[in-house]
C-alpha cells in the first residue's frame, strides 16, 4: 500500500483522504488519548501508591488534582504562545518534555516527589493539548474530511477515557504502578515521529504577530487554576470550611483583574470579541454542557454499581461498556448525520440525546441497570456527535492565527465545567449523607438517601446543561450555512 507522507514544508497539504495523512491522524489521536487517559488510569493505582510511598490522603489528592489544576489552567496560555511561535513546534517540544516527565517516575521515592512529577506532566500536557485540533485543522480544506478526522480523534480519546480504569487495573495485576506512567513514554515517542514527519512545518506567515500579553497570560492562568482549585476544595473539604470560600474569593479577584487587563491592553492575549462570533460561542457552550453532564455520571455511576448494588470493580468496569460500544458504533454515522441534517440540527439532535440520557439516569437509574445502560448509551451517542461538531465549528469560527488558543478555549471550557459539575455533585451527595460513602449500602435508609442525592445532583446539572445547550442552539442558528464539500 502506498502511503503519502507530507513533506516538511510550510503550508497546507490539502489532503484528499484520511489515508493520505494517516501518520498525522495517528499522532494526533494518541496525543488526545494520553490527555484523556492520564488521570483516570492512575486513579486505580492510588491505593497501591498510598501503601508503597506511605502517602497520606492529602498527598493522594494532590497527586491527582495537581495534574488537573496545571493542565486545565495552562492550556490557554500555551495556546496563545503556540499561535505566536508555532503550533507544531510547541507540540513537539511539549511531547518531548512530557516523555521525560513521565520517565522521571522511576526516580520517585516519596509522595512529594510524585506530586512534583505529576505537576510536570500536567504542565507538559498543557503544552500539547491546544495543538491537537489546531494541527488537525491544518490538514484539510474539505469540511467532510475535517469532520471525519475530528470524529476519529475524539473517539479515540473518549473511548480511552471510558476504558482507562479497566486497562489500568489489568496492568496493575502483573506490573508495578510506575508502569502506568512509563508507558506514556513510547506513546509520546510515537506521536513525535508521526507529527514530525506527517504534519507540515509551521508557516511563519500564518502566525499571530502581535506581542504576547504576559500579564494577561498570568492573570488568565491564575483565574483558571483558582477556579479548578475551588471546585476541588469544595469536594474535598466541603463548603462548611473556609478553604473553598477563600479560593473562590481569589478566583473572583483574578477574573476581574484579567478582564480589566484584556479590555485595556492594546494586544490582549484573549480577545473577548471572539465570544461574539456565533461559531465560537455555540461551540464553547456545547463543550461546557458536555463537561457538566459527564461529571455527574462519571462521579456517581460506579458508586451506584459498587456501593449500592454490591458489584465488584471488574463488574462495574463492564457496566460502563455501553458507553464504549456506542461511541465506536456511531462513529461512521456522524458525518452522515451532519451531511443530512446540517451542523445546526445535528448539534441539536446530539444534545437532545445527551440530555435525554441524563434525565433517564436521574429519574430511573435507581430502578435497575438496564436504565443506566440506556442512559450511558444515549449520553455517549450525544457526546460523540456534539463533541465532533463543536471541535470543528470553533476552529472554523476563528482566524487562522488564533487556532491554537481556540482549541485551548474549547478544552478548557469542558475541563472547567467538568470540575464544576464534580463539585456540585460532590457537594449535594456529601450534604445528604453527612458521612462516609463506604457504608452507604449498609442500610436501606442510606441507599435511599444516596439515590435521592444522585437524582437531585443529576437533575440540577441537567437543567444547567439544558440552559447551555439552548444558548448554543440559538447561537448556532446564526452561523452561515456553507455548501457541503465533496470528496
Amino acid at each position: 500500500m502506498n502511503v503519502a507522507v507530507i513533506e516538511e514544508v510550510p503550508g497546507k497539504p490539502h489532503a484528499g483522504s484520511l489515508r493520505a495523512v494517516w501518520p498525522a491522524i495517528l499522532g494526533l489521536s494518541v496525543v488526545f488519548l494520553v490527555e484523556m487517559l492520564d488521570n483516570s488510569v492512575l486513579n486505580v493505582a492510588l491505593p497501591t501508591i498510598a501503601q508503597e510511598l506511605k502517602a497520606s490522603t492529602s498527598a493522594l489528592q494532590w497527586i491527582t488534582s495537581g495534574y488537573s489544576l496545571l493542565f486545565g489552567g495552562l492550556m490557554i496560555a500555551f495556546g496563545a504562545i503556540a499561535d505566536r511561535y508555532g503550533t507544531r513546534r510547541m507540540m513537539l517540544i511539549g511531547l518531548s518534555l512530557f516523555a521525560l516527565a513521565n520517565l522521571a517516575v522511576l526516580f520517585v521515592h516519596t509522595p512529594n516527589q510524585l506530586i512534583a512529577v505529576r505537576a510536570a506532566i500536567g504542565i507538559t500536557a498543557a503544552m500539547t493539548a491546544p495543538g491537537t485540533m489546531a494541527l488537525c485543522f491544518r490538514l484539510f480544506d474539505q469540511e467532510n474530511l475535517l469532520m471525519r478526522a475530528t470524529s476519529l480523534i475524539v473517539t479515540v480519546g473518549l473511548v480511552g477515557m471510558a476504558i482507562g480504569p479497566t486497562v489500568g487495573g489489568l496492568i496493575l495485576q502483573i506490573l508495578p504502578w510506575q508502569t502506568l506512567l512509563v508507558m506514556n513514554v513510547p506513546i509520546a515517542l510515537l506521536a513525535i515521529g508521526c507529527i514530525r514527519f506527517g504534519i507540515p512545518a509551521d508557516d511563519p506567515a500564518k502566525r499571530n504577530t502581535t506581542p504576547l500579553d504576559l500579564p494577561g497570560a498570568l492573570l488568565g492562568t491564575a483565574t483558571l487554576i483558582l477556579t479548578l482549585w475551588t471546585a476541588t476544595l469544595a469536594v474535598e473539604d466541603g463548603w462548611n470550611t473556609p478553604t473553598p470560600w477563600t479560593a473562590a474569593a481569589g478566583t473572583v479577584l483574578a477574573a476581574v483583574a484579567f478582564v480589566v487587563r484584556e479590555r485595556s491592553t492594546t494586544h490582549p492575549m484573549f480577545d473577548f470579541v471572539l465570544l461574539k462570533r456565533p461559531a465560537v460561542a455555540a461551540s464553547l457552550a456545547y463543550e461546557a454542557a458536555l463537561g457538566l453532564g459527564t461529571a455527574v455520571i462519571a462521579f456517581t455511576v460506579t458508586l451506584q454499581l459498587q456501593l449500592v448494588w454490591g458489584w465488584s470493580p471488574a463488574q462495574a468496569a463492564l457496566g460502563n461498556l455501553p458507553q464504549v460500544v456506542v461511541m465506536l458504533a456511531i462513529g461512521p454515522f456522524v458525518e452522515k448525520i451532519v451531511d443530512t441534517l446540517g451542523t445546526h440540527r445535528a448539534g441539536i439532535l446530539g444534545a437532545s440525546s445527551f440530555l435525554t440520557g441524563m434525565l433517564i439516569y436521574g429519574l430511573l437509574g435507581r430502578q435497575g441497570y438496564v436504565w443506566i445502560a440506556i442512559a450511558l448509551a444515549l449520553t455517549a451517542a450525544g457526546m460523540r456527535i456534539v463533541a465532533t461538531i463543536a471541535g470543528v465549528t470553533v476552529m472554523r469560527g476563528l482566524p487562522e492565527d488564533q487556532t491554537s488558543i481556540g482549541a485551548a478555549m474549547s478544552d478548557t471550557s469542558q475541563e472547567v465545567a467538568g470540575s464544576v459539575g464534580t463539585a456540585v455533585t460532590g457537594t449535594i451527595v456529601a450534604a445528604a449523607l453527612g458521612g462516609t460513602l463506604i457504608t452507604v449500602g449498609a442500610t436501606a435508609a442510606g441507599i435511599h438517601t444516596f439515590e435521592n442525592a444522585v437524582t437531585t445532583a443529576t437533575l440540577t446539572l441537567t437543567a444547567l446543561c439544558a440552559a447551555l445547550i439552548g444558548w448554543a442552539a440559538l447561537r448556532s442558528a446564526e452561523i452561515p450555512v456553507t455548501a457541503p464539500s465533496g470528496e
